[in-house]
């Protein structure tokens, strides 16, 4: 099964690299470091830890993660790959020369080899479910540890994998060690094939996330560049196809309420570009972030084109929408608003952290919205009742802070497995 898995990589592969390649005509951060994706890079001085997040929001989410690791393991290097361009922007920002950050190789057994040939893993831990055959096998293979950590597996999933069932056990069975969010999580996997001895619960990462002492300072400061006086809400991770609804939703907020502004951030950086185009083409008045321009009263919209910033924004809000939820994205990181002590609001498409989704959702910390005019019914109903907005605030930054702790029992874990 592997065999005919390789086969088919080896007929893809070209496609999906050339694609990137493309894309850095555009953009060429994606040219940057474009050699490690073919698992080239500097050697590594010693035997190192290796963390796979594979974009912004788990590289965000595995910061306590990668802390705790860098202060209980200070003399093993740590070594973090992520598969985007703004993901490894995102860790460099974050870590700097702490930690080496690199793109993880194309799922092919040379570049595979040539990867591990330089980083010399002597454990490897991949953040939520990145399920690469070869990748595994190599760890297999070398006898190197393997934990997924804070892993989920949706029924929908469970589903596809079945199909290929063959190749997933496989995979699975080569020592790797399951850290599962929750105890449904990890049956799932057992059924694709894990080794139930190995499957643990651990809990999710997410929940043990920190934001600097002074973010609520940072929020206040830019509530008066926002606009004290004026109601505020906040679209954060936002996707083609939604910003449309959203700008419907809020003419329609505007029209109970004339000077409301909409802080509206894309979730990639790429699209800012074609968010400002939109825009214009709306007749809608806005500020950029980095045009440093002030926000008028005729403002209508603020757009955040900046990477980063998004807490400290929620933190300047009174209303918070996550994005990718109004179009099936699968819904984003609904626990940075909650700690934030925000009201949130979100579309019916939360199939990426449904757990989460529902339990805020049982908490009474987040509203479902299905168009536009419920978006902006609801809005505005919270701009007029700030003891809701309260309560509502209140129960998510609880509910965030009941469910701490999963990074502590994962170190516990961790720690048998190095020397």
């Amino acid at each position: 099964m592997r065999f005919l898995y390789i086969c088919i990589a080896y007929l893809i592969s070209p496609f999906w690299i050339g694609a990137l390649a493309l894309r850095g005509f555009r953009d060429r951060i994606h040219w940057r470091g474009f050699s490690q994706r073919f698992g080239l890079g500097a050697k590594v001085a010693a035997r190192s830890i290796w963390v796979h997040a594979v974009s912004v929001g788990e590289v965000q989410a595995a910061v306590p993660l990668i802390e705790a690791l860098l202060k209980r393991f200070s003399s093993i290097p740590l070594v973090l790959t992520t598969v985007t361009p703004t993901g490894r922007a995102r860790a460099e920002a974050l870590f700097g020369k702490r930690v080496d950050v690199r793109y993880v190789p194309i799922d092919l057994p040379g570049s595979v080899r040539r990867f591990f040939q330089r980083v010399q893993p002597q454990l490897a831990i991949i953040l939520e479910t990145e399920i690469w055959p070869n990748l595994y096998h190599r760890c297999g293979r070398l006898g190197v540890p393997l934990v997924l950590a804070s892993a989920r597996i949706s029924p929908r999933s469970v589903t596809s994998y079945r199909r290929l069932v063959g190749l997933f056990r496989e995979t699975l069975s080569h020592g790797i060690f399951i850290a599962a969010q929750s105890a449904e999580d990890a049956e799932r996997f057992v059924s694709i094939g894990a080794n139930p001895a190995r499957t643990h619960v651990v809990g999710n990462i997410k929940f043990d996330f920190g934001y600097p002492p002074d973010m609520e300072a940072r929020g206040h400061e830019l509530r008066g560049l926002l606009g004290v006086h004026r109601p505020v809400w906040v679209a954060g991770s936002t996707h083609a196809k939604e910003e449309e609804l959203l700008l419907d939703a809020h003419a329609l907020i505007r029209q109970r309420f004339s000077n409301a502004l909409l802080v509206l951030v894309p979730r990639h950086p790429p699209r800012f570009a074609d968010v400002a185009a939109l825009l214009r083409d709306r007749s809608v008045p806005f500020v950029t972030r980095t045009s440093k321009n002030s926000v008028s009263f005729e403002s209508q919209v603020f757009l955040l084109d900046t990477l980063g910033e998004l807490p400290a924004f929620y933190a300047a809000g009174d209303v918070a929408f996550v994005g990718g939820s109004l179009v099936p994205i699968g819904g984003h990181n609904l626990l940075e608003p909650a700690a934030l002590s925000l009201p949130i609001l979100a579309g019916p498409h939360n199939f990426n952290s449904a757990d989460i989704a529902r339990m805020l959702i049982e908490h009474g910390a987040v509203r479902i919205v299905h168009d536009a005019a419920q978006l902006a019914a609801v809005v505005g109903d919270l701009f007029t009742d700030p003891a809701t907005r309260t309560v509502m605030g209140a129960s998510g930054r609880k509910a965030v802070d009941d469910n701490r702790g999963a990074v502590a029992r994962l170190m516990q874990f961790l720690q048998p497995l190095l020397p």
